[in-house]
């Protein structure tokens, strides 16, 4: 019986009474401070190894103590089935129970040790993994270092070498960052490696240099033909450009936004995947503007384009153009609250002449997908013109959106024809934290004229970049693919460009990609973001443009945006009103949706798919579907009569969607 219910006692008090169980307590406490403050690499390693080992021991006392537990109650089992006196029989009885309470004891024990372990073995990974990161962070930081101080000695040696240049230069600019040289020789090798400023053919590296000295160097491959003198009475002073005064006395604020609480998730948790205009959204989340007039706004710094057209070069032209392009998104920035879906056959016109020096005119032209045509008309020699298409998606923890469609912009005087796309524009944290937006993709500008192009790259926000928030690069290049500009800022402050010297392609890097080194002028201002207005934060962060953009005014069509009444409601402050209206809206665009339907219903000779068609169909008032030569698209373009009706005051055409 001894031999068969042998718990192995020897064994297992060795074991326990070795300390393994209270070292190992005392080195798991140990290591969680060692985990709190900065540990020699080997020390961490020792460490891990023997928790490593310890964790073993616990494992193999869990299965002695279930391996000797099981063949003593066997053996007690067998006891009780012998024919034994009845006074030895209440003597094994008591045994019998003392071991089921030390069975059950010991299967307690057994499955808190088992969840210690599981859960030393996670925690053991997790500082497994630490460490393993924290090692390549630091190997990847140490070659980073190294590699920017090869860089920047290469850079010093090519400037001392080449004729004409100062021994010390005075700036470098790397991927947009600024280093100061140390003024020492380098002993490195010149096989260096360059960092990507932007990827693929866009890569560059830019050195600014002083103007005299870069005109010894004109004569060298790969230098600007501009003259960058002649180019200083536009492009110096082009974001200085004082707000034109008006004869009307526009508004200068609107009613604050109500504090309102709304569950998002609770809305939101049934429409992943789905198209967001498809998706009933209440007013709590949209701001009191239409994506019309939203649109619109991109016209702020429409003296960007006035500067344009005084320009002699393409190329000088080209960067107000890529300027203006960018300044567009710098309303974004704190704006997080969505626009109103305009309703189909919507309009908002924008008649500014007298301060702004423009007109221009928005139609919604398509619901499904939601499209809006625009059109715009300077008195000083430019007009504009786009038919934009939002596509949105919601992914769980962001937003997407995607503006599809071709910008046009066309100077008069020159002929020059510029055509660009926007970039794609994303809400982050809609679920958990502070909302926030961020703009990323490449847009390429052309000028058809003449082929220049501009390549910009918006830089999409990232924890681990050591980029700057919200940077944006360029080239502008002629159409022998000569870069004359190199454009740097960002798409929420400002823009700036600096005229190519010199170029110069560098070593190729461990990629097998190759940089190009542009050498530049001191850099110019282009562009920069106006202050918002005073109490702008509970005005929805809306500039002076934007608080204008909603104010009433007479004579406007009878399907303006700002006869709409939801959105007014809203801009009062009057939510629960706002939500019934537009509810109201909605409906009635659905029921006259469903008319279109009925009549091209059963009793003709239209197939479903048509009846969806001719339903979804529906002709612009003021703008006309068009073949654009230059895209190959069709498009909606202005077709004239806006201006000439809001003269007369005759709106008799208009259909009635308010």
């Amino acid at each position: 019986m001894k031999g068969r219910g042998c718990w192995d006692t020897a064994s297992v008090r060795s074991f326990c009474s070795s300390g393994c169980l209270n070292k190992f307590k005392k080195d798991d406490s140990g290591d969680d401070d060692e985990a709190t403050t900065p540990a020699d690499k080997s020390e961490l390693h020792h460490t891990l190894k023997n928790l490593s080992l310890k964790l073993d021991d616990l494992s193999t006392c869990n299965d002695l103590i279930a391996k000797h537990g099981a063949a003593l109650q066997r053996s007690l089992t067998e006891l009780d089935g012998l024919k034994i006196p009845s006074e030895s029989g209440e003597k094994l009885k008591v045994v019998n129970e003392r071991a089921t309470l030390f069975r059950i004891t010991s299967n307690a024990m057994i499955n808190a040790c088992r969840d210690f372990l599981e859960l030393a073995e996670i925690h053991s990974r997790k500082w497994q993994r630490a460490l393993q990161y924290e090692q390549e962070q630091r190997v990847h930081l140490e070659e980073t270092i190294e590699q920017l101080a090869k860089q920047h000695n290469s850079l010093e040696r090519a400037f001392r070498s080449a004729p004409g240049r100062p021994a010390n230069p005075s700036k470098s600019f790397i991927e947009g960052s600024l280093l100061t040289p140390k003024g020492e020789d380098s002993e490195e090798d010149e096989d260096t490696e360059y960092f990507d400023a932007m990827e693929d053919s866009t890569s560059f590296i830019t050195v600014i240099t002083e103007a005299k000295e870069d005109r010894k160097a004109e004569g060298s491959t790969g230098t600007s033909s501009v003259d960058w003198s002649s180019a200083d009475s536009v492009l110096d002073g082009a974001s200085l450009v004082p707000k034109g005064s008006s004869k009307v006395k526009r508004r200068v604020r609107i009613p604050n936004k109500p504090n309102y609480s709304l569950n998002l998730w609770s809305i939101m948790k049934n429409c992943i995947g789905r198209e967001l205009s498809r998706i009933p959204m209440p007013v709590n989340f949209n701001e009191p503007l239409s994506m019309l007039q939203r649109l619109t706004e991109d016209l702020e710094y429409h003296h960007l384009l006035d500067k344009a057209v005084h320009c002699t070069s393409s190329v000088e032209q080209m960067c107000l153009v890529a300027a203006f392009s960018v300044s567009s998104y710098s309303t974004t920035v704190h704006r997080i609250a969505k626009p109103f879906n305009p309703m189909l056959g919507e309009t908002f016109e924008l008649d500014r002449l007298d301060d702004m020096g423009l007109r221009s005119l928005c139609e919604q032209v398509s619901h499904h997908p939601p499209s809006a045509a625009h059109y715009v008309f300077s008195k000083h020699g430019w007009s504009l013109w786009q038919e934009i298409t939002i596509s949105s998606k919601f992914r769980g923890k962001y937003i997407s959106i995607m503006p599809l469609g071709a910008i046009h912009l066309e100077f008069q005087a020159s002929g020059n024809h510029y055509v660009w796309r926007k970039s794609t524009s994303t809400v982050h944290n809609i679920i958990v934290g502070k909302l926030w937006i961020d703009q990323s993709g490449d847009i390429e500008i052309v000028n058809h004229k003449t082929n220049d192009r501009c390549q910009l790259k918006f830089l999409p926000y990232s924890y681990f970049s050591k980029e700057a928030a919200r940077k944006v690069t360029g080239v502008v290049s002629d159409s022998q693919g000569k870069a004359h500009y190199v454009l740097s800022g960002s798409w929420d402050e400002q823009m700036e460009c600096s005229k190519v010297a010199h170029s110069s392609p560098s070593s190729p890097s461990s990629d097998g990609k190759q940089k190009t080194v542009y050498q530049t002028l001191s850099a110019k201002l282009l562009w920069k973001k106006y202050p918002l207005p005073e109490n702008a934060e509970n005005m929805y962060y809306f500039s002076e443009l934007a608080l204008t953009l909603n104010e009433h005014e007479e004579g406007v069509a009878p399907t303006d945006s700002r006869l709409r009444p939801d959105q007014r409601l809203m801009e009062k402050g009057r939510w629960d009103e706002a939500n019934t209206e537009k509810q109201r809206l909605e409906e009635k665009q659905r029921l006259s949706r469903r008319r279109q339907l009925e009549s091209c219903g059963p009793g003709s000779s239209c197939s479903s798919e048509e009846a969806e068609k001719e339903a979804d169909a529906y002709t612009p008032l003021w703008f006309e579907k068009r073949l654009d030569p230059l895209t190959g698209e069709m498009a909606c373009v202005y077709k004239g009569g806006y201006w000439e009706a809001k003269e007369k005051q005759d709106w008799h055409m208009c259909p009635n969607i308010f």
